[in-house]
Parts: C-alpha cells; structure tokens; sequence
C-alpha cells in the first residue's frame, strides 16, 4: 500500500514546496493537490519546483479536469513534467466541480471526461489522437507514461471510470461506500475485458490540522463534510482495490448536504 498527502495550494507556494519535501523524506509515494484555478494557485506551476526538489515523490492533481485547459495543453503539461523528472505523474481527474461552478459554469457531462481521459493519456504518452478529425500526436516526447486516475461517485460515473482509467480516486473513506464503489469499478472494467486487480484504488481521509493561533480564532463550520479536509489529507492506494481505512472513520457524523 502507497500512502500519500493531498494539499491545497494556497499561498505562499513555498509551504506547499516545503510539505512536499518532508513527504519525500518521509517515504510518502504521492503528493497530490486540489486544482481549481479560482480557489488555489496554479498547480502545474508548483509541481515543476516539487519535483526538482525531491527525488521519490509522484505528482498529481485531485482533480483536473477537461475544461479547464485545453485537452492537448493538459497533455503537454504532464508530458513535459514527465519528460524533465523522469515520469513521477499521475493525472487525477473528474467532471470539474469546484473549478466550473466558482465560474458559474457547469461541470463536463461523463460523455467528455470519458474521451478526456483517453485522449490526454494517448498524448502525453507520444500516441496520435484522433482531435475533432485532424490526427495529432507530440514530436517530442520520449519514452513517456502517464496514469490516469477518475473520481468517481454515482453509477454511471463508476461505470466509466471501470472501463476507461487507470485508477479509481474516492474522495471518502467510509468503510461501506468503498466497497460499494470500489466493487462498482472492478465490475465495470471486468464487463469491458480489462483486469480489475490492474486498477489503482486511492481513498481520501481528511485530516484538519491547526497552530495554536488559529484554534484560538476558530469556530464551528458553518458547513461540515467528513470527506472533506481544511488544510490536507492522506490518502492510501491499493493495486488490489481493496479497502484498507479506518473501520471507524465518516460513522460519527451524518453526511450533510454539502457531501451530495
């Protein structure tokens, strides 16, 4: 089992880059970071000075997604990342939730992210795509590798997620739902011809952590979700798919609406 640890990239960039190299030296296997240009600093940007610095640790963002860049610029940026590091990325996407609705707009339908997730991975991999009917693929890049991961909650995203990524990314850590969601995957891809114990399964546990100047000026949220963390999480994969959170975790509180 991989454990690693999903920031927020808010600023300064420099104690994202910091916790990242603890993460390193700590023998963590990933660092992940929220993506939503409005909300947090430009990740892309910041995995660049994570992977100079660090020797072990894969990047990725939890989550991407097809609107908000240019599918050939998404390619191209983890191409780049992977031509530079030597292949320490991993693309975590959805529909755009947060990235979308802050700009009023409204998330990709599955029918997008599904083709997204092939036609980034294809590129950034130095395969020709099929783009809205002109072949294209990237010159330059070399011996490239790129997973890509989907987070996924409802049936049919669960659906698509089994017969398209490389990975499943659940965004809770309650013992019951993962096996519902993660059985859901594996089932998919098993009707589409592919290997279940192939999939990669990450799981998100929230963690909120505090200094003691704000514990002084903190309250109680207004809005509260167990699967969701204030300032970063750890989250744990397994190739197998299989869960592996605490049994008590997300069973203290009721899921709220923001959580639906």
């Amino acid at each position: 089992m991989d454990t690693g640890l999903v920031l927020q990239t808010d600023p300064p960039g420099s104690r994202v880059m910091e916790l990242a190299a603890r993460a390193d030296l700590g023998g963590f296997s990933h660092v992940w970071t929220f993506d939503s240009s409005v909300l947090w600093q430009e990740p892309f940007v910041i995995y660049s000075r994570i992977l100079a610095a660090t020797n072990n640790i894969t990047v990725g963002p939890m989550v991407t997604n097809p609107l908000s860049r240019e599918l050939s610029v998404t390619a191209s940026l983890f191409a780049t990342l992977n031509d530079m590091f030597g292949n320490r990325t991993v693309c975590g996407i959805g529909r755009g939730d947060s990235a979308m609705r802050v700009l009023g707009r409204t998330p990709s339908s599955l029918a997008t992210l599904g083709h997204a997730i092939n036609v980034i991975r294809d590129l950034a991999e130095g395969r020709e795509v099929d783009y809205d009917g002109t072949k294209v693929r990237i010159p330059w890049v070399r011996d490239g590798r790129l997973e890509v991961w989907m987070a996924a909650y409802g049936p049919k995203a669960l659906k698509l997620c089994g017969e398209e990524a490389d990975g499943f990314i659940l965004q809770c850590a309650d013992p019951d739902i993962a096996r519902w969601t993660i059985g859901a995957v594996r089932a998919a891809a098993a009707a589409a011809g592919r290997d279940p114990a192939a999939l990669t399964t990450t799981s998100r546990r929230a963690r909120a952590t505090t200094t003691p100047t704000m514990a002084r000026r903190t309250t109680r949220p207004r809005r509260s979700c167990p699967t969701t963390s204030w300032t970063g999480s750890a989250c744990s994969a397994r190739r197998s798919g299989t869960w592996s959170g605490s049994p008590n975790y997300g069973r203290s509180a009721p899921t709220t609406s923001a959580c639906t």
